[in-house]
Protein backbone atom coordinates (compact mmCIF):
# COMPACT_ATOMS: atom_id res chain seq x y z
CA UNK A 1 0.00 0.00 0.00
CA UNK A 2 1.56 3.23 -1.13
CA UNK A 3 1.28 6.48 0.81
CA UNK A 4 -1.00 8.95 -0.97
CA UNK A 5 1.44 11.84 -0.58
CA UNK A 6 3.82 10.11 -2.99
CA UNK A 7 1.37 10.76 -5.79
CA UNK A 8 0.99 14.37 -4.70
CA UNK A 9 4.74 14.87 -4.74
CA UNK A 10 4.99 13.41 -8.23
CA UNK A 11 2.29 15.78 -9.48
CA UNK A 12 4.12 18.72 -7.97
CA UNK A 13 7.35 17.77 -9.71
CA UNK A 14 5.56 17.36 -13.04
CA UNK A 15 3.77 20.68 -12.70
CA UNK A 16 6.98 22.54 -11.91
CA UNK A 17 9.01 21.08 -14.75
CA UNK A 18 7.98 21.44 -18.39
CA UNK A 19 9.97 18.90 -20.46
CA UNK A 20 11.20 19.49 -23.97
CA UNK A 21 8.81 18.05 -26.58
CA UNK A 22 11.74 16.14 -28.09
CA UNK A 23 12.19 14.23 -24.82
CA UNK A 24 8.57 13.18 -24.37
CA UNK A 25 8.59 9.96 -26.51
CA UNK A 26 11.65 8.62 -24.71
CA UNK A 27 10.23 9.56 -21.35
CA UNK A 28 7.01 7.72 -22.15
CA UNK A 29 8.92 4.55 -23.02
CA UNK A 30 11.04 4.70 -19.87
CA UNK A 31 8.02 5.43 -17.69
CA UNK A 32 6.13 2.53 -19.22
CA UNK A 33 8.96 0.13 -18.45
CA UNK A 34 9.24 1.35 -14.86
CA UNK A 35 5.50 1.17 -14.25
CA UNK A 36 5.27 -2.32 -15.72
CA UNK A 37 8.15 -3.47 -13.54
CA UNK A 38 6.54 -1.99 -10.45
CA UNK A 39 3.23 -3.70 -11.21
CA UNK A 40 4.91 -7.07 -11.73
CA UNK A 41 6.85 -6.74 -8.47
CA UNK A 42 3.82 -5.65 -6.46
CA UNK A 43 1.60 -8.40 -7.83
CA UNK A 44 4.25 -11.01 -7.18
CA UNK A 45 5.29 -10.20 -3.66
CA UNK A 46 3.46 -7.17 -2.31
CA UNK A 47 4.63 -4.37 -0.09
CA UNK A 48 4.07 -3.75 3.59
CA UNK A 49 0.64 -2.38 4.36
CA UNK A 50 0.73 1.26 5.28
CA UNK A 51 4.49 1.42 5.68
CA UNK A 52 7.78 1.90 3.89
CA UNK A 53 10.76 -0.32 3.24
CA UNK A 54 12.69 1.03 6.21
CA UNK A 55 14.46 -2.28 6.71
CA UNK A 56 13.77 -4.18 3.52
CA UNK A 57 17.23 -3.58 2.11
CA UNK A 58 18.93 -4.75 5.29
CA UNK A 59 20.19 -1.27 6.16
CA UNK A 60 18.36 -0.95 9.48
CA UNK A 61 20.29 -1.68 12.69
CA UNK A 62 19.88 -5.15 14.20
CA UNK A 63 17.66 -5.10 17.27
CA UNK A 64 19.57 -6.56 20.20
CA UNK A 65 16.69 -6.76 22.69
CA UNK A 66 14.44 -9.80 23.02
CA UNK A 67 11.45 -9.12 20.77
CA UNK A 68 9.49 -12.26 21.62
CA UNK A 69 7.84 -10.94 24.82
CA UNK A 70 5.29 -13.52 26.07
CA UNK A 71 3.48 -13.83 22.76
CA UNK A 72 2.38 -17.07 21.06
CA UNK A 73 5.28 -19.19 19.85
CA UNK A 74 5.79 -22.12 17.50
CA UNK A 75 8.81 -24.40 17.69
CA UNK A 76 11.40 -25.27 20.28
CA UNK A 77 12.21 -22.64 22.93
CA UNK A 78 15.84 -23.75 22.53
CA UNK A 79 16.00 -23.01 18.80
CA UNK A 80 19.07 -20.92 17.90
CA UNK A 81 17.12 -18.54 15.67
CA UNK A 82 14.09 -16.50 16.68
CA UNK A 83 11.76 -15.17 14.00
CA UNK A 84 9.31 -12.52 15.23
CA UNK A 85 6.55 -11.32 12.92
CA UNK A 86 4.66 -8.10 13.59
CA UNK A 87 1.42 -8.39 11.61
CA UNK A 88 -2.18 -7.27 11.28
CA UNK A 89 -4.87 -9.88 10.67
CA UNK A 90 -6.55 -7.55 8.14
CA UNK A 91 -3.36 -6.89 6.15
CA UNK A 92 -3.48 -8.62 2.73
CA UNK A 93 0.30 -8.89 2.55
CA UNK A 94 0.34 -10.56 5.97
CA UNK A 95 -2.15 -12.99 4.45
CA UNK A 96 0.28 -13.53 1.58
CA UNK A 97 3.12 -14.17 4.04
CA UNK A 98 0.92 -16.69 5.85
CA UNK A 99 0.07 -18.55 2.66
CA UNK A 100 3.43 -18.47 0.85
CA UNK A 101 6.21 -18.10 3.40
CA UNK A 102 4.86 -19.66 6.58
CA UNK A 103 4.37 -23.22 5.24
CA UNK A 104 7.98 -23.38 4.03
CA UNK A 105 9.30 -21.74 7.17
CA UNK A 106 7.42 -24.32 9.26
CA UNK A 107 8.61 -27.37 7.35
CA UNK A 108 12.23 -26.38 6.86
CA UNK A 109 13.06 -24.58 10.09
CA UNK A 110 10.39 -24.70 12.81
CA UNK A 111 9.74 -28.45 12.75
CA UNK A 112 13.47 -29.17 12.58
CA UNK A 113 14.23 -27.19 15.74
CA UNK A 114 16.25 -24.47 14.03
CA UNK A 115 13.73 -21.65 14.41
CA UNK A 116 11.17 -20.58 16.96
CA UNK A 117 8.47 -18.35 15.51
CA UNK A 118 6.69 -15.65 17.49
CA UNK A 119 3.62 -13.75 16.30
CA UNK A 120 3.05 -10.23 17.62
CA UNK A 121 0.15 -7.91 16.87
CA UNK A 122 0.64 -4.69 14.97
CA UNK A 123 -3.06 -3.86 14.82
CA UNK A 124 -3.04 -0.52 13.03
CA UNK A 125 -5.46 -0.81 10.12
CA UNK A 126 -8.59 -0.02 12.10
CA UNK A 127 -11.13 -1.25 14.62
CA UNK A 128 -11.44 -4.73 13.16
CA UNK A 129 -7.68 -5.19 13.45
CA UNK A 130 -7.96 -4.76 17.21
CA UNK A 131 -11.11 -6.89 17.37
CA UNK A 132 -9.47 -9.80 15.54
CA UNK A 133 -6.22 -9.60 17.51
CA UNK A 134 -8.19 -9.56 20.77
CA UNK A 135 -10.28 -12.51 19.57
CA UNK A 136 -7.14 -14.56 18.90
CA UNK A 137 -6.04 -13.89 22.48
CA UNK A 138 -9.45 -15.07 23.70
CA UNK A 139 -8.97 -18.26 21.69
CA UNK A 140 -5.56 -18.65 23.35
CA UNK A 141 -7.36 -18.98 26.69
CA UNK A 142 -8.87 -22.19 25.36
CA UNK A 143 -5.66 -23.50 23.85
CA UNK A 144 -6.54 -22.69 20.25
CA UNK A 145 -4.56 -19.58 19.45
CA UNK A 146 -2.88 -20.92 16.32
CA UNK A 147 -6.07 -22.50 14.99
CA UNK A 148 -7.81 -19.14 15.33
CA UNK A 149 -4.79 -17.29 13.88
CA UNK A 150 -4.91 -19.52 10.79
CA UNK A 151 -8.68 -19.20 10.49
CA UNK A 152 -8.47 -15.41 10.49
CA UNK A 153 -5.90 -15.32 7.70
CA UNK A 154 -8.03 -17.78 5.77
CA UNK A 155 -11.09 -15.53 6.01
CA UNK A 156 -9.78 -12.08 5.12
CA UNK A 157 -12.33 -10.09 3.10
CA UNK A 158 -11.37 -6.43 2.92
CA UNK A 159 -10.40 -3.99 5.63
CA UNK A 160 -13.00 -2.78 8.12
CA UNK A 161 -15.85 -4.05 5.95
CA UNK A 162 -17.36 -6.30 8.61
CA UNK A 163 -15.37 -9.47 7.93
CA UNK A 164 -13.85 -9.28 11.40
CA UNK A 165 -16.66 -7.64 13.33
CA UNK A 166 -17.42 -9.18 16.71
CA UNK A 167 -20.39 -11.15 15.41
CA UNK A 168 -18.26 -12.95 12.81
CA UNK A 169 -15.39 -13.44 15.26
CA UNK A 170 -17.77 -15.24 17.61
CA UNK A 171 -18.95 -17.44 14.75
CA UNK A 172 -15.32 -18.30 13.95
CA UNK A 173 -14.85 -19.44 17.55
CA UNK A 174 -17.81 -21.79 17.28
CA UNK A 175 -16.59 -23.13 13.94
CA UNK A 176 -13.36 -24.09 15.69
CA UNK A 177 -15.16 -25.79 18.57
CA UNK A 178 -14.39 -23.24 21.27
CA UNK A 179 -16.66 -22.68 24.25
CA UNK A 180 -18.89 -19.95 22.84
CA UNK A 181 -20.01 -18.45 26.12
CA UNK A 182 -16.49 -18.13 27.48
CA UNK A 183 -15.22 -16.69 24.22
CA UNK A 184 -18.05 -14.17 23.95
CA UNK A 185 -17.49 -12.91 27.49
CA UNK A 186 -13.79 -12.47 26.80
CA UNK A 187 -14.31 -10.64 23.51
CA UNK A 188 -17.15 -8.42 24.73
CA UNK A 189 -15.11 -7.25 27.71
CA UNK A 190 -12.14 -6.13 25.56
CA UNK A 191 -10.03 -8.13 28.00
CA UNK A 192 -6.96 -8.16 25.76
CA UNK A 193 -7.32 -4.79 24.04
CA UNK A 194 -4.56 -3.15 26.06
CA UNK A 195 -2.25 -6.08 25.42
CA UNK A 196 -2.88 -5.78 21.67
CA UNK A 197 -2.18 -2.05 21.78
CA UNK A 198 0.95 -2.66 23.85
CA UNK A 199 2.26 -5.02 21.16
CA UNK A 200 1.60 -2.41 18.49
CA UNK A 201 3.48 0.24 20.47
CA UNK A 202 6.34 -2.20 21.04
CA UNK A 203 6.55 -2.62 17.28
CA UNK A 204 6.68 1.12 16.70
CA UNK A 205 9.42 1.39 19.31
CA UNK A 206 11.69 -0.86 17.21
CA UNK A 207 10.89 0.86 13.91
CA UNK A 208 7.91 -1.07 12.60
CA UNK A 209 5.75 1.13 10.39
CA UNK A 210 4.07 -1.40 8.13
CA UNK A 211 3.08 -5.03 8.00
CA UNK A 212 4.33 -7.64 7.79
CA UNK A 213 7.64 -6.74 9.42
CA UNK A 214 9.60 -9.81 10.43
CA UNK A 215 12.75 -9.92 12.55
CA UNK A 216 15.25 -12.77 12.14
CA UNK A 217 17.41 -12.67 15.28
CA UNK A 218 16.75 -8.93 15.31
CA UNK A 219 17.33 -8.27 11.60
CA UNK A 220 14.24 -6.77 9.97
CA UNK A 221 12.67 -7.95 6.72
CA UNK A 222 9.76 -5.82 5.54
CA UNK A 223 6.97 -7.10 3.34
CA UNK A 224 5.77 -10.43 1.96
CA UNK A 225 9.10 -10.99 0.23
CA UNK A 226 10.09 -14.29 -1.42
CA UNK A 227 10.95 -17.15 0.93
CA UNK A 228 14.52 -17.12 -0.40
CA UNK A 229 15.13 -13.85 1.41
CA UNK A 230 14.11 -15.44 4.70
CA UNK A 231 16.30 -18.47 3.93
CA UNK A 232 19.31 -16.22 3.46
CA UNK A 233 18.66 -14.33 6.70
CA UNK A 234 18.13 -17.55 8.67
CA UNK A 235 21.26 -19.14 7.18
CA UNK A 236 23.26 -16.11 8.26
CA UNK A 237 21.75 -16.22 11.76
CA UNK A 238 22.44 -19.95 12.10
CA UNK A 239 26.05 -19.42 11.07
CA UNK A 240 26.50 -16.72 13.70
CA UNK A 241 24.83 -18.87 16.35
CA UNK A 242 27.38 -21.68 16.02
Amino acid sequence: MEESNNEGNAQAVNSNNTPSPFLIPGAIVVSGVLIAGAIIYTNSFGAPAGGNNLAGAGTAPIIKEDLSDNDPMLGSPEAPVTVVEFADFQCPFCGKFFKTVMPQLTEKYIKTGKVKFVYRDFAFLGEESEFSASAAECAKEQGKYWEYHDYLFGHQNGENQGAFDKKNLKQFARALGLNGGQFDTCLNSDKYLEEVRSDTEAGRAVGVSGTPTTFVNGKAIVGAVPFAQFEAAIAEALKKAK
